[in-house]
Order: C-alpha cells, then sequence, then structure tokens
C-alpha cells in the first residue's frame, strides 16, 4: 500500500491467507514463521468501525441484526490478515467503581472514557466482601458467545481468548488501589479472601473456555505495574497474584493450549517468576519508556514469545515512513527464530490515527514478500 493507497484505503500491498496454526507455531518459537503474524489484545470499537468503513465492511452486513457488532469484528479481523478472531466480551459485568470523564480522542466515544475510582472500591471491609455480587463464571453470557464464535469464524482462523485473570487489577478495582496499598499491611485477611474468590472465579471460566475446541490461544490480561516498579511488593505479588496465574497457565498447558500475559508496567522484578513459575509462552505489552521490545528479543525474548511492541505513543506521533521503519527494524531483530508478532505496545485506542495502525499492519503484510 502505497502513501496515497493508505487515504483511500483501496486495500494493502499484499494479500496473505490467514494460517493459525504457522502463528501458533511461531508463538512456541518452532522456526522464523513463512509470514508476518499480527496481534493485537484489542481494538477499540470505534476503530473497528472506522476500519470497516474504509474498506466497505459495513456495507456487507446487516445493522440491525443482533449479531451486527460481532459479525463487524470478525469481517476486521478477517480484512486486516489476522489469523484469529479474540472473544471480546466474555463473561459477567463487575460491579465497580467508574469515574466517566470526556473523551477527546479524535474517534470519540460519546459515553466517555471509563476509569476506575483508584481511591475507593466496592470492597473496603468484610461486610462489603460478604455482600459483594460475586459474577456467575458459568452464566449464559459466558457460554453463547463461545458458541457464536464457534459457529461463525472461518475455519481458517482460530479463536483467542483474551482478558482473562485479572488478579492484580481487580484487587485494586474491587478495593480501590489506595485502599488496598492500606490492606496489603492492615487487612491482608481480607486480601487474601479476595483473591481467593478471584482465582475461583477465573479458573471456573477457563475451564469453561476450554472446552472450545477452536480455542487456541488464552490471553491473559492483568497490569501489575508503572514506568517504573510493580503496583506492590514482588514478594506480595507471589503471595496475591501469580498462584492464579499460575493456575490458569496450567490447565491451558494441560489443555495443549497456549498461555499468553498482557501486563503494562516494569515487570523486572517479577520477570524469572512469570517466566520459570507461572511459565507463560509470551508477553504482551511494550512501552519504549520501559523497555524497548529490539532490545528485550536479546534477554527474556529468548525464552519466551514478544507480542507487539510498535509503541503507542510513537504510532500517535510519528508520520508513515517513520512507522514502516520501524516495523521494518523491529521484524528484522524480532522475528528471526520465530518468538514474535506484531501489534501495537498495548491496544488499538481510539486515538491511535487509524492511517498509522494500516501503515504498521501494511508493513507487517510486505515484510519479506
Amino acid at each position: 500500500m502505497t502513501g496515497s493507497d493508505m487515504s483511500d484505503c483501496k486495500g494493502f500491498g499484499r494479500t496473505i491467507e490467514p494460517d493459525w496454526q504457522g502463528l501458533c507455531e511461531c508463538i512456541l518459537r518452532k522456526g522464523t514463521p513463512r509470514q508476518v503474524h499480527h496481534m493485537e489484545l484489542f481494538h477499540d470499537f470505534e476503530v473497528e468501525e472506522a476500519i470497516a468503513d474504509r474498506f466497505g465492511l459495513s456495507r456487507q452486513l446487516d445493522r440491525g441484526a443482533r449479531d451486527y457488532r460481532r459479525r463487524l469484528h470478525v469481517a476486521v479481523y478477517r480484512a486486516l490478515g489476522f489469523d484469529y478472531v479474540s472473544l471480546i466480551p466474555i463473561g459477567a459485568t463487575w460491579q465497580l467503581n467508574n469515574v466517566v470523564t470526556e473523551d477527546t480522542a479524535v474517534l470519540r466515544r460519546g459515553t466517555g472514557r471509563a476509569y476506575r475510582d483508584e481511591h475507593v472500591g466496592p470492597i473496603t471491609n468484610w461486610e462489603e466482601f460478604e455482600k459483594y455480587p460475586w459474577p456467575d463464571p458459568a452464566g449464559a453470557e459466558t457460554l453463547e458467545p463461545l458458541e457464536w464464535y464457534s459457529r461463525n469464524v472461518p475455519e481458517d482462523m482460530c479463536l483467542v481468548a483474551p482478558e482473562q485473570g485479572h488478579f492484580a487489577e481487580f484487587l485494586c478495582w474491587l478495593m480501590g488501589y489506595e485502599t488496598l496499598c492500606y490492606a496489603l499491611h492492615e487487612r491482608r485477611d481480607l486480601v487474601a479472601a479476595i483473591a481467593h474468590k478471584l482465582e475461583e472465579h477465573f479458573t471456573a471460566l477457563l475451564k469453561r473456555v476450554l472446552q472450545f475446541e477452536r480455542v487456541k490461544i488464552i490471553f491473559g490480561s492483568d497490569d501489575m505495574g508503572f514506568k517504573t516498579a510493580l503496583l506492590f511488593s514482588p514478594d506480595d505479588m507471589r503471595q496475591f497474584v501469580l498462584p492464579g496465574h499460575g493456575v490458569l497457565a496450567e490447565m491451558t498447558r494441560q489443555a495443549g493450549r497456549i498461555y499468553l500475559l498482557h501486563s503494562c508496567g516494569q515487570l523486572a522484578d517479577i520477570m524469572d517468576d512469570l517466566i520459570d513459575d507461572v511459565r507463560i509462552d509470551g508477553k504482551h505489552s511494550f512501552e519504549d519508556t520501559i523497555e524497548d521490545v529490539r532490545e528485550v528479543k536479546h534477554t527474556y525474548g529468548r525464552r519466551i514469545a514478544l507480542v507487539g511492541g510498535i509503541d503507542v505513543d510513537f504510532l500517535c506521533r510519528a508520520d508513515e515512513q517513520a512507522i514502516r521503519k520501524r516495523v521494518r527494524e523491529t521484524l528484522d531483530v524480532c522475528l528471526p527464530g520465530g518468538g514474535y508478532c506484531l501489534g501495537t505496545g498495548n491496544s488499538v485506542a481510539n486515538y491511535i490515527p487509524v492511517d498509522h495502525y494500516l501503515a504498521m499492519v501494511d508493513e507487517g503484510r510486505l515484510y519479506g514478500a
């Protein structure tokens, strides 16, 4: 796709066929793949709509159909040349304390952007713990999407189950990050009880997900750090967070599937734990100010797969030529031997210019042609 083609969105510079088996082999580092495989944690719906409009995908769908949103989701992943379709959403809705602000992105969300209240969550004491309406992981809202995607996704694509195992995040969200920090000193028994309930929930949810043969990859998601450190101490991570991921990863291995982990932040203090004890197959979320994925390829990238790494801030600010150059340089370093999938450093947010994102995807499709 040339620069002029980008503005018209007439198509990509190379046609590629989905190859989910190749994707799995790449993640498992079974050799340099025949083509570049792309992976994202998710795309904001506003981005999916914009891509669908650019490629005329919406015209082929019935906007009035109950499953229009899902069919659009599948069509976008197919058009981008992905080897999979992500299952979004799965599971019941959690009752959390949210703060909503105006969305100022170009592809703005009319309902605003919601954030968790970092001061106080719905569970700050034992009474609130006992009264909290814990969602049912075996409810119809979990089973029905799995059945739909299994029936409607093309056979040459697999399914990826994202957003699994928010152990650290839900401790922060259910208690409030500020409250959790105090509780780690004053009410550790309450923190332990919440962690136990979370492990019960996510293991029950994953057990149901793994019953669907077309789900080949489990994408754990659990932000554990910020720019310079973990959200709380390594020892507390080892007590309250990592055991849950270890159980999910073991369940996934026993089922013959792949367990990836998305986690933002500086995780250096627990990276060996994640690789050697939890035994994740790959890591996602790379921010240049924390660690450049091109450098990580030569450190723990020799032990697990790396996913993403085209920094989101860079994608927002750079021009198309710089983006394409960055993609080529990243693939030159990270692709040999396998163990790398191209994608953004975090997710395809609605403030990333769509042309910039499509340039990244297109350069990946062109690479090595």
